[in-house]
C-alpha cells in the first residue's frame, strides 16, 4: 500500500496524519475507528515520549503462568505507583473475564489501592460499569477528586508544583500536621507522597527516595506530564466509573446477590502488609466467607502462604501459584483463588501439592510485590 504523510493537524485530536489507501469498500469503517480513536485516545491510543501507540488488546487466551508477565507490554494507566500493584496481573484479569459467560454488568474492587485493575476493566469495556472502594483517606482522596470530576484541577495542580526538597519537605509536612485539608488538596499531597517515597510506600515510616533511578533523587518517579496525561485519560471514563464510600467488606455485602457483577479481591496480604500501607489489618477467614456466599464469579489474588491456601481449600476455592517479579526485579509467586481457574493455562498446576510446596520455597525471604 502506498503511504504519504500529511500534517492536518486542526482536524485530529493525536497530531500529525498520514494517508494510506485502502480499498474503497472499506474506507468508511476505518475512517469511523480512526475518529473513534481520536476522540476518545484514552480508548486506544496511548503516548510513549512523543510518539502515539496504539494499543491493541491480546486476543490470544494462552497463558504462561510459569514466566512474569513484562509490565512494559502493560498500558500503565494509575497515577499510583503503588506497593502491591497489579500491572502484572493485567493479561489475566483480561482472560478472567473473557473466560466469564458474558460481560460482568458489574467490576466490583473492594481493595483497589493504585486501582489498574478497575481502571483496565473499564477503559477496555470488559464490563458495563466499575465500582471500586478504598479505606486509605489519602488513596480515596485521589479516586473521588478525579472520579468527582476535578481531575483537571488535580493534573494542573502537578503540573505546576516545583519539585525541589526544600518543596517537597513542606508539602509532606502539611499532609502530616494534623490541620484539617481540602479533599483536593489532600489528594495532590497523597499523590505527591506516592511519588517520591521509597518504593510508593505511604505507612508511617517510610522514607524519601534518596538516589532514585539514574541518580535523580526525588525527582527519579516524577513525571508530571505522565501523571497529568494519565488523570486526564481517566477523567475520560467518569461515566464507566464510580467509587464506593465504605469499607471493601461493605462493598462485597452490596453486592453480594448480584449474579451479574465480577469480584476482583486484592487485599492486604498477611505477611507484608503492615509496613506497605496505612490501613493493613483485615479479618482474612471473614473475607472468604463473604467470597463463598457471593452470587457472582470472583477472583482472588493473595500471598502464596499456607495459611491462605488452607483457608481456600477449606471453602472449597481452587488455588494456584503465578509467578511474578517484585519492584526488585527478583521472581516470586503469589496465589490466584477462585471457584474455577480451569481457564488458566496452568500446565497441570492447579491444586498441586508439589506446586504449592515449590511456590513456598522460592518465596522464602522475598518481599511482597510492588508495582
Amino acid at each position: 500500500m502506498a503511504r504519504s504523510a500529511t500534517t492536518y493537524l486542526p482536524k485530529w485530536k493525536c497530531g500529525k496524519t498520514s494517508v494510506i489507501r485502502v480499498p474503497s469498500v472499506l474506507s468508511d469503517e476505518i475512517m469511523a475507528v480512526a475518529w473513534e480513536l481520536d476522540s476518545k485516545r484514552a480508548g486506544g491510543i496511548r503516548e510513549e515520549n512523543g510518539v502515539y501507540v496504539l494499543e491493541l488488546e491480546e486476543t490470544s487466551k494462552s497463558l504462561n503462568t510459569t514466566r512474569p508477565v513484562n509490565v512494559a507490554s502493560v498500558p500503565q494507566r494509575s497515577p499510583f505507583r503503588y506497593p502491591g500493584g497489579k500491572t502484572w496481573l493485567v493479561p489475566i484479569l483480561r482472560a478472567w473475564l473473557r473466560s466469564l459467560p458474558q460481560n460482568p454488568g458489574l467490576f466490583v474492587e473492594p481493595f483497589s489501592g493504585g486501582g489498574i485493575a478497575s481502571l483496565t476493566v473499564a477503559f477496555e469495556r470488559h464490563a458495563s460499569h466499575v465500582i471500586m472502594a478504598e479505606t486509605d483517606e489519602g488513596v480515596s482522596a485521589v479516586w473521588k477528586t478525579i472520579l468527582n470530576g476535578q481531575g483537571d484541577w488535580l493534573a494542573q495542580e502537578i503540573l505546576g508544583f516545583e519539585l525541589t526538597a526544600a518543596n517537597v519537605h513542606q508539602a509532606l509536612a502539611e499532609d502530616s500536621g494534623g490541620a484539617p485539608l481540602s479533599l483536593r488538596r489532600r489528594a495532590f499531597l497523597t499523590l505527591l507522597r506516592n511519588r517520591v517515597q521509597r518504593g510508593g510506600i505511604m505507612a508511617p515510616g517510610a522514607g524519601l527516595v534518596k538516589n532514585g533511578e539514574n541518580n535523580r533523587g526525588l525527582g527519579s518517579r516524577w513525571y508530571p506530564e505522565t501523571l497529568a496525561r494519565r488523570i486526564r485519560e481517566i477523567s475520560m471514563n467518569l461515566d464507566r466509573i464510580s467509587f464506593f464510600t465504605g469499607d471493601g467488606f461493605d462493598l462485597i455485602e452490596e453486592y453480594r446477590a448480584d449474579d451479574s457483577a465480577a469480584f476482583y479481591v486484592d487485599p492486604p496480604y498477611m505477611k507484608a502488609a503492615r509496613r506497605l500501607y496505612r490501613n493493613w489489618k483485615i479479618d482474612h477467614r471473614r473475607l472468604f466467607e463473604k467470597m463463598a456466599a457471593v452470587s457472582g464469579a470472583f477472583l482472588m489474588s493473595y500471598d502464596n502462604d499456607s495459611a491462605v491456601q488452607d483457608m481456600a481449600r477449606e471453602f472449597g476455592f481452587q488455588c494456584s501459584p503465578i509467578c511474578m517479579k517484585n519492584t526488585h526485579h527478583a521472581e516470586m509467586t503469589e496465589l490466584l483463588i477462585s471457584r474455577n481457574l480451569d481457564w488458566l493455562d496452568l500446565n497441570g498446576a492447579i491444586n498441586s501439592p508439589a506446586s504449592y510446596g515449590e511456590s513456598s520455597r522460592r518465596q522464602k525471604g522475598l518481599l511482597a510485590s510492588h508495582r
